[in-house]
Formats: C-alpha cells, sequence, structure tokens
C-alpha cells in the first residue's frame, strides 16, 4: 500500500489585485512587501463566492480528470471560513460532485492546520477503514474583511482538493510518522461572523514555539530522518511567503547558527520555488502548505519521484506538525497537466476600489436571512458567466442557493 495523496487540484478564483498597488493606496512600503513580505498579487473573491464555491470548484477537478464518484467513502473539508455555525461545507461537496448517499462527510476546523488535520485523519481512515474507497479532501478559506489594517496586504485565500487513497501517485505520506505540538493561544481567531483578529507578534513566537516543538517530537520518534540532510526541499505553513524564510532561519539554527548568507542559499536552493503561488494568491490559509506542494512539483528541477520533502504545518490557537513525506511516481506530470501558471495569470485584475467594493458588499451578507450577490456585476459577466463555476446565487430565509454559471 503506497498511502497518501493521489490527485490534487487549486482553485484562487477569478480575480486578482497587485499587493504593490494596494501598498501605495495605503501609504506603506513598497520595498518591505516586496522583500519581507514576499507578496506580488493576492486574490480578490466577488460577493457571489464563499468556502463554499471555493470548496466544490477546487473538488470539481478531482472528479474531470476520470474519478468515479462511487469511488469515495468520506469527504471532509477543512476551513476557518465556514458559512454556518451547524451546517458543515462538505455536504455542499457532497452534493454539488454528485457523491454517493453512502459516504461520511464533515468539517474539520483549526484555523490554518485543518486541511493537514483533516489529511491525517483520512489517511489512517483509508489504511483502516477505507474498505478500498478513497476520500476527498478539501481546504477551503478566504480572508475575512481588513480594509485599511495590515494584514490586508497578506490576505486572500484559495481552495486545494486531495484525492486520498492507497495509491500515493502525488505524495506518499506515512501518518504514523509525524511529530505534533500543540498548546492553547489566543495569537489568532475569528470570534465573530465578521471579525478576524489577533495579535502578529505573539503568532510569530507561536508558529515558532509550534515548529521547534513539532520537529522535536518528529526526531523522538527515532526515524533517523533529520534536518536538513534527509530532505531534498522544505515546505513550511506561509501565511505570508516571507515567513517560510524565518522558519527556515529558526530550523536550520536550531542546532548551531548559520551565517545570513549560508542562509539565504539554504532558503533559494531549498524553499524558495514552492513559493510561486503564493506570492501570487496571498494567504492560503489551511492550504498553505499544499499551495507550496504544488510550487514544487510545477518547477522545472532536479525534484523527482522517491525524493523526500519535509513539511511543516501551523494553525494558531495552536497545532503544529512535522512530518516527512516521498514524491509519488506520476507527481511532476499529473501538476503539470494542471497548468496552474496560466489559470493564476489568467486571473482579472481589479482596482483598489473594486476590491474595496466586493469587500464591502461580501460584508453585507454575513448575517442577514435574505440577500442577493449582484450577478449583473461587470466582471461577473466577464470572469465567471459559462465558466463553468458554482456561484451563490441568493440567500434565502438563511437558506444559501447555488448554481452553476
Amino acid at each position: 500500500m503506497s498511502l497518501g495523496i493521489e490527485k490534487i487540484d487549486l482553485y484562487a478564483g477569478r480575480l486578482a489585485l497587485d499587493v504593490e498597488t494596494l501598498a501605495r493606496a495605503r501609504g506603506k512600503d513598497t520595498t518591505y512587501v516586496r522583500e519581507r513580505l514576499m507578496c506580488e498579487r493576492r486574490s480578490v473573491y466577488p460577493e457571489w463566492e464563499d468556502a463554499v464555491t471555493l470548496g466544490v470548484n477546487a473538488a470539481k477537478g478531482i472528479f474531470s480528470s476520470g474519478t468515479a464518484v462511487d469511488e469515495i467513502g468520506l469527504v471532509l473539508v477543512g476551513t476557518e471560513s465556514a458559512v454556518d455555525f451547524g451546517k458543515p461545507i462538505s455536504n455542499w461537496v457532497h452534493r454539488f460532485c454528485g457523491l454517493s448517499a453512502n459516504c461520511r462527510a464533515l468539517e474539520v476546523k483549526h484555523a490554518c492546520y485543518s486541511l493537514t488535520g483533516a489529511l491525517m485523519l483520512a489517511l489512517s481512515w483509508v489504511r483502516e477503514h477505507g474498505r478500498g474507497k478513497k476520500a476527498l479532501v478539501v481546504g477551503a478559506d478566504s480572508s475575512r474583511s481588513h480594509l485599511t489594517d495590515d494584514s490586508e496586504l497578506i490576505c486572500g485565500g484559495c481552495a486545494v482538493a486531495l484525492l486520498v487513497s492507497s495509491d500515493a501517485q502525488i505524495l506518499e505520506i506515512d501518518p504514523s510518522a509525524s511529530g505534533f505540538w500543540t498548546r492553547e493561544i489566543a495569537d489568532t481567531f475569528r470570534p465573530t461572523a465578521t471579525a478576524e483578529v489577533g495579535d502578529n507578534q505573539l503568532s510569530l513566537y507561536s508558529y515558532l514555539d509550534a515548529l521547534d516543538g513539532a520537529y522535536q517530537h518528529y526526531e523522538s520518534l527515532g526515524t533517523g530522518h533529520t534536518f536538513p540532510d534527509s530532505f531534498k526541499k522544505h515546505i513550511y505553513h506561509a501565511p505570508f511567503p516571507g515567513m517560510a524564510f524565518q522558519a527556515h532561519t529558526a530550523l536550520s539554527n536550531r542546532n548551531e547558527a548559520t551565517e545570513r548568507a549560508a542562509l539565504r542559499a539554504s532558503f533559494a536552493e531549498k524553499v524558495a520555488q514552492g513559493l510561486r503561488f503564493a506570492k501570487q494568491i496571498g494567504s492560503a490559509y489551511g492550504s498553505s502548505t499544499f499551495l507550496s506542494l504544488l510550487g514544487i512539483l510545477a518547477g522545472h528541477d532536479e525534484v523527482s519521484a522517491g525524493d523526500a520533502l519535509s513539511v511543516f504545518a501551523y494553525g494558531s490557537g495552536c497545532q503544529g506538525e512535522f512530518y516527512r513525506a516521498i514524491v509519488g511516481a506520476n507527481a511532476k506530470q499529473r501538476v503539470a497537466a494542471l497548468e496552474l501558471d496560466r489559470r493564476i495569470a489568467a486571473r482579472i485584475p481589479v482596482d483598489v476600489a473594486t476590491y474595496e467594493a466586493f469587500e464591502h458588499a461580501r460584508q453585507a451578507l454575513v448575517d442577514v436571512a435574505d440577500a442577493q450577490p449582484n450577478l449583473e456585476h461587470p466582471l461577473f459577466r466577464e470572469a465567471y458567466a459559462g465558466s463553468g463555476l458554482l456561484a451563490l446565487k441568493r440567500i434565502n430565509q438563511f437558506r444559501r442557493e447555488y448554481a452553476w454559471v
């Protein structure tokens, strides 16, 4: 049994905003944005998109490439952007993907750790209880409105869909050989249906504590695979791309201090390539490490089947996990077939005023019994109509109604 990810797909929306343009509009230092945050563009979502549409639009790619719907026995959606406090997004994913009624479906929540947590649960389920069935695991998140505060420069969101099975064509993972670390902390959180708040400095230190704790736990397992020599590339949770450099610095300095020039060379060789899509999308929340995986596999370098990667996932609140994964036999070919560079570049650029209008429109749809997105908007006609994507049609007595467009 080769347990892991058989297929993967990404949905990053249809609209994008240049981050340096946003920084200038806010009077921010564009050099800081470019060199420290390492952000270039971020996805923008209109009011007819939410975590349901993101998740379904990512998941549909899994089935467009030949997977039969009756192969799925488990659907898990990892998110911190749920549209309901009770009903899980997984039920909408199940419905719009046309899956069998004989299926388990539920939502998993732990901030940016959600998708990794869901994946680990799915891996164990496939191995122990799947009886030949596969699991569909989806991460779907978008940022809350952060107009005019520092966080908006790194906001965004996307969805990643994973087909988890005993045929790990993309990535082989042993869920029993991972290190993890947790504690309760109020670093970043969403206390209401509209707010996303926290302490950026506390979150940074919590992330680094979790990285050290998870790696220490991983070392204690006695796998014989150590950082950095046992891994061809390193993947870190990236709430913004620049955080990956800080994480790599911390792990590299864990045993002895490393000169800055050597750190930058190591980062460029073993980490930076994975950030190619993160720089274009903004915060991917729970999908972050898988976005970096796609960046590595979409590259034209020496990574090949059988190579080992280290992966560190983090979620505020908090949870960290460090694990080793092996590149699958057809990983690079399958990711190349997704044409992600073309799809991401095809997003329509919007100006700051349009972005702000969409943020206000999204806010207006929260906690309301009846509402209707503006499906007459010129960008709906240009970017969505006829695309075959799922969109929010209306809210009717709190019931969210979706349609293919």
